[in-house]
């Protein structure tokens, strides 16, 4: 076909849908004059707004996170005078053991359980010695016969030796006046002599059987008390943490049945470098934060710092050597204040200790130190 001017004009035939799907019209030269331009799908128009909030949202983000940073590192900055470590809050660890070899009878707590200083956690099997014990109660009782006895014959004795003395005394004023013979006063006077030892010989088996009554209730207190020991007490409050025995087993003497924590010795080890370990003493104010509680500042003070470095060796020549020593430091919580909090004691638990190297730097705000929760 032409056009008035005598141009040709091309016509192009409509392309179907199958057509656009067959690989070799694909690449198929197409006339410039023919070219139509896909038109704009619906889902791209409407993803644009969507594609500026997400923008917007995620400066946002941006900005609330470099001030989240920016506050975090502004807060951890410590003042010349205060030295930080890391460390893990312990209790002291206490075994409840046997005294004697014997069976476990009775086992009255269980990990976890919070105990009181004296509580009967476990008892042994005290039948051996309750016989024992019943066994030396009779030995008392007869012991206390005993004395009764020598105690009778002692009161036989110093009257007989009451007699021997009178009828001397009577002999020796019939001899002066020539009514008795010299034999017979020599008779009462042997009597007399052999009564007054009989009486100190009574006198000494008294003090034997008073002896050995003695002797038989201290043989009832030792079994009373080895029977007292066989029920296992907790020495101080605190938490068990471990059960190691269980009731039938047999344990040779010192044998473990419980692992407790002592909630009044809770403490904190850390290691400070030289400069700082150097210029800390016995007593200082210190701080613990936990991370289960970042927002929460423990008062504690200094108890310990060893006199040993670590993670350097031994023979350190140079200065930079030097700086590389690192001190354990223990941090302790005051007893007073732990012992109303109990239930908040939880050992293991991760934090950092500040400590108060300077009396006259001021604790950080975050770290003014408050009450235990």
């Amino acid at each position: 076909m032409a056009d008035p001017s005598g141009s040709k004009i091309s016509v192009s035939e409509p392309v179907t849908i199958e057509d656009r799907l067959r690989p070799e019209r694909q690449h198929d030269v197409v006339p410039s004059g023919s070219i139509h331009l896909p038109a704009t799908t619906p889902h791209l128009a409407i993803s644009s707004p969507w594609r500026r909030i997400v923008l917007w949202l995620l400066f946002i983000a941006a900005a609330v996170g470099g001030v989240v940073y920016w506050l975090n590192h502004y807060n951890s900055a410590l003042p010349a005078g205060i030295a930080s470590g890391n460390g893990r809050v312990e209790a002291d660890e206490i075994d409840i053991a046997t005294k004697f070899a014997g069976r476990v009878a009775e086992i009255l707590a269980d990990e976890g359980s919070a105990v009181t200083a004296g509580q009967v956690v476990a008892r042994m099997d005290t039948r051996d010695l309750q016989a024992s014990l019943q066994k030396a109660q009779s030995q008392v009782m007869q012991a206390k016969r005993v004395l009764d006895e020598v105690h009778a014959i002692a009161v036989q004795q110093q009257a007989q030796l009451v007699l021997a003395q009178q009828e001397l005394d009577r002999t020796q004023s019939l001899l002066k006046g020539g009514f008795a013979t010299k034999e017979l006063f020599d008779q009462r006077q042997q009597q007399l002599n052999s009564a007054t030892a009989a009486l100190h010989a009574a006198n000494s088996r008294v003090e034997q059987a008073e002896h050995a009554l003695d002797a038989s209730r201290h043989d009832v207190d030792l079994l009373q008390i080895n029977i007292a020991d066989n029920a296992l007490v907790a020495p101080r409050d605190g938490r068990i943490q471990y059960r190691i025995a269980n009731v039938g087993e047999v344990l040779p003497a010192g044998g473990k049945v419980f692992t407790m924590l002592d909630l009044n010795s809770v403490y904190m080890d850390v290691y400070l470098p030289t400069a700082d370990a150097g210029k800390a003493k016995i007593g200082d104010s210190a701080r613990i934060v936990l991370d289960a509680h970042p927002n929460l500042a423990i008062p504690a003070k200094v108890s310990f710092i060893s006199d040993q470095a670590q993670f350097t060796p031994k023979a350190v020549e140079t200065k930079n050597e030097r700086d590389k020593l690192m001190f354990r430091v223990r941090v302790r919580i005051d007893a007073d204040r732990l012992r109303a909090h109990h239930d908040a004691v939880k050992s293991g638990v991760p934090g950092v200790a500040y400590v108060q190297l300077d009396p006259t730097a001021a604790w950080p705000d975050r770290l003014g130190g408050s009450d235990i929760r």
